[in-house]
């Protein structure tokens, strides 16, 4: 066969075998292909439309349709959710995209679509990214942790998503923060409806309202980083009050799972000093002589979350 020829089947069945990746996001909707040896093919993103669930419906359609034009037919598609599917009534709960919460969004997906769906909470997508083929490649256990405008956690032990008899395992966010006393202020009321959930300490919006309760000025997270480095006073004793919090949060996922990696993702990650301190703090909290479990920054960054959508269906290899 000429060389030509060749490639150009080669390239043909790696988009046959494509699998697409989808990560609803409250600001964004991406979407992935990933080819033979996970090589992505096409990358393509579109405002979410906020609080309109037929309008989310319409996006992933419209992103799905394009993907499948592009590449002369689509294969698997797969995608990641904030919330999760109850197993009772197979309708979206726990979502804090709140217009997703009470709808049979699998139902209605694969109804547009015309093909079958697999849906995973997001934060179970990006563990499963990073215990790929990521942060914690070759990992027997991993928890990918979420740290953005929400607070999440996923579990993924041999490589398979663990998701539990409730469908919840890894919701880590929802949690009260152990260890709470009279340095972590008055009680926070959670969107959820629980008070002092982890994410009303650990999410971007409340490392912000932190620094501005004790400054009074209210700046980014990534801000407060750079003002800290920059030896701000006010910055670096909320940075230092955020990594003891997470060190306490992360310490009773070290004793209730014990996994040999724990990998950061979302906006707040990005603050590099907070994979140097926590692992120095969090020890007094382990019940353990020594903590071996590492802390390490997600490997594909931002890509994790849709790159473990596509990850929901296996790679089949091409006739």
């Amino acid at each position: 066969m000429p060389r030509s020829e060749e490639n150009s089947r080669s390239a043909a069945d790696a988009r046959t075998a494509a699998r697409l990746g989808i990560d609803l996001g409250g600001t964004k909707i991406e979407i992935v292909a990933l080819g033979g040896a996970e090589h992505e093919l096409l990358r393509r993103r579109m405002p979410t439309p906020r609080d309109d669930y037929a309008g989310t419906i319409a996006v992933i359609g419209a992103l799905v349709d394009a993907a499948a034009a592009e590449l002369g037919g689509a294969g698997t598609v797969g995608i990641g959710i904030p919330g999760s599917i109850s197993p009772a009534t197979g309708l979206v709960r726990n979502a804090n995209s709140t217009w997703l919460n009470g709808k049979p969004l699998q139902r209605d997906l694969e109804a547009r679509l015309g093909r079958p769906v697999r849906l995973a909470n997001d934060a179970n997508c990006f563990a499963l990214s990073e215990a790929a083929d990521g942060a914690g490649a070759g990992a027997e256990s991993v928890f990918g942790v979420i740290l953005g405008t929400g607070v999440g956690g996923g579990l993924v032990i041999g490589n398979r998503i663990v998701t539990g008899a409730n469908g919840i395992a890894g919701e880590w966010g929802h949690i009260p923060l152990p260890g709470r006393g009279a340095g972590d202020g008055p009680p926070r009321r959670c969107w959820c409806g629980r008070l002092d959930c982890i994410e009303t300490f650990l999410s971007g919006p409340a490392l912000e309202r932190d620094h501005a309760a004790a400054s009074g000025t209210r700046v980014r997270a990534h801000e407060i980083a750079a003002r800290a480095a920059a030896g701000d006073a006010a910055a670096a004793a909320a940075l230092a009050r955020y990594a003891d919090r997470l060190a306490r949060a992360l310490a009773m996922v070290v004793n209730l799972v014990d996994p040999a990696v724990i990998v950061l993702g979302g906006g707040v990650s990005n603050i590099g000093a907070l994979r140097r301190d926590v692992p120095k703090l969090w020890g007094q909290h382990v019940f353990s002589d020594c903590v071996a479990t590492r802390l390490d920054a997600a490997a594909h960054g931002d890509s994790s979350g849709v790159r473990g959508a596509a990850r929901l269906w296996p790679a089949v290899a091409p006739d």
